[in-house]
């Protein structure tokens, strides 16, 4: 079977030399996302770059959709939170700076319209003047077919199926997330993260 698991980091590896989650030289910066846990009997994600490096996780302890969800890098230190807007009619995700619950950075809404449209999420910034989404989510994330896109209508971030050498796909626990410069990797994969909330 085809290596998905990401190379084995230390728990006690200082965080000086955990492999830093950037692009460089003006390139994507291609990541393999499993939609596995780490941690036995909890659901989560798992994420790893191109040299087989864990750069993110996310561990969920409890089966289902989960009110507040963790962003960590690899070595368990929380990046961002993620958690459900209350008392909303739309289906609202709020994204938190740390394990911080205060003044979120993003709210992500699930786009709901009767007219034929591409978009299935959009992202804000709360408490922006201005209703234009700071980027649009286009496509199917059930199919692993996503784009992200930022006020410029850039593609920023990719959610694709990923293939074997061979050319065999992977199923749909196992997909590559292409992230351009233009947007902060960690965002990106928090974008994931919330898309597999609303349409799983």
């Amino acid at each position: 079977m085809t290596k998905v698991h990401p190379n084995a980091i230390a728990s006690d590896t200082p965080q000086s030399q955990i492999p830093p989650v950037v692009t460089t030289n003006r390139c994507p910066l291609v990541l393999t996302v499993w939609k596995k846990s780490l941690l036995f009997n909890c659901k989560g994600f798992t994420v790893y770059d191109s040299n087989g490096n864990l750069v993110f996780r996310v561990d969920n302890y409890t089966s289902g959709n989960k009110a507040e969800i963790v962003l960590m890098d690899a070595s368990g230190h929380s990046l961002l939170t993620i958690r459900r807007k209350r008392l909303s009619l739309l289906d609202n995700w709020l994204i938190y700076d740390g394990e911080t619950t205060v003044k979120p950075l993003f709210t992500v809404t699930k786009h709901v319209t009767f007219l034929n449209t591409k978009s299935i999420a959009h992202v804000t910034t709360p408490g922006s003047k201005t209703q234009k989404p700071l980027y649009d989510i286009e496509g199917s994330y059930a199919q692993r077919a996503c784009a992200v896109y930022d006020e410029k209508r850039r593609c920023v971030a990719e959610i694709k199926r990923k293939e074997t050498i061979k050319g065999v796909k992977f199923g749909g626990d196992v997909f590559s997330l292409i992230v351009q410069p233009e947007i902060d990797p960690t965002v990106a994969m928090a974008l994931v993260v919330v898309l597999d909330q609303m349409f799983v």
